[in-house]
């Protein structure tokens, strides 16, 4: 069984909601990737989206851009990443890491290389923002051979039709996108979230992650309320980008954060 299915499972059992953050890896140089890893998980996340640097982020807005800016100014590439995924396991078997990036430096490294690398790295899935299940055919089986799910995305405007085809070749989770736009986008509408979950839900029995607009705790435990897993981004990286000169800062306030939102969803369950 994958670490994200066991990790869901055991959440399920104690009534509890995933809280998954997404830093760039590299972001703000390549060695503090790693350590921040493992202080989020002493945080109590339960499983982390590693972001993939990419010179043509689309689907990011202005924050997560500079990001993947900064993290390729250190020559941040995939294998590193690889690398990076590689030195976490040596330490921590069991949480979740799932990388979120976009499909040209797969593409670069080749399906057979990135998939058979992943899965040895101790990856456990991949959200590749721009491919999506229809052009998915050939690596989607190759990642799960290697034992890595490939995940996707769903958004407002996803049709019944849309969320059958997606439920049917995700594997892990589905990732809802809660606004239409970029990341680090605001007016996060929780009814119009929870109706929308309503429909994903006829359609799958996976896990349901939302990210996009999960600012701060109140936000994130008014999401636990409805879906499985609750994603925050922007959050981190406007942490990361206010304070580059100041590491043990950066730490503090994303743990700071973590932490509140980890115990305000965990109330929001129980109550």
């Amino acid at each position: 069984m994958s670490r994200l299915t066991t990790r869901f499972n055991d959440l399920a059992r104690t009534h509890r909601k995933a809280l998954i953050p997404f830093i760039t890896a590299g972001d703000p140089d390549p060695e503090f990737t790693v350590p921040m890893m493992h202080a989020m998980v002493n945080a109590g996340v339960d499983i982390i989206e590693l972001g993939v640097p990419f010179s043509d982020p689309m689907a990011d807005g202005p924050v997560i851009q500079r990001a993947s800016e900064r993290a390729l100014e250190h020559k941040t590439s995939l294998r590193h990443v690889l690398d990076m995924v590689a030195k976490f396991r040596r330490q921590d078997s069991t949480t979740p890491v799932v990388l979120m990036g976009y499909l040209n430096p797969i593409e670069c490294m080749g399906y057979d290389a990135f998939a058979e690398a992943a899965g040895s790295a101790g990856v456990d899935g991949a959200l590749t923002v721009d491919m999506p299940p229809e052009e998915a055919g050939a690596l989607a089986p190759m990642l799960e051979n290697a034992g890595v799910y490939p995940i996707f995305l769903l958004a407002p405007n996803s049709t019944d039709q849309r969320i059958q085809t997606i439920g049917a070749m995700g594997k892990g989770y589905l990732y809802y996108v809660s606004l239409k736009g970029v990341t680090g986008a605001s007016h996060l509408d929780v009814s119009s979230v929870e109706r929308k979950l309503r429909q994903i839900r006829r359609f799958t029995d996976l896990p349901i992650a939302v990210g996009f607009g999960v600012k701060d705790a109140e936000t994130a435990a008014m999401i636990a309320g409805l879906a499985d897993a609750v994603v925050v981004g922007s959050a981190l990286i406007n942490i990361i980008e206010k304070n580059l000169d100041r590491r043990e800062t950066i730490e503090s306030e994303i743990i700071t954060l973590l932490e509140s939102m980890r115990s305000h969803m965990d109330a929001s369950v129980s109550a």
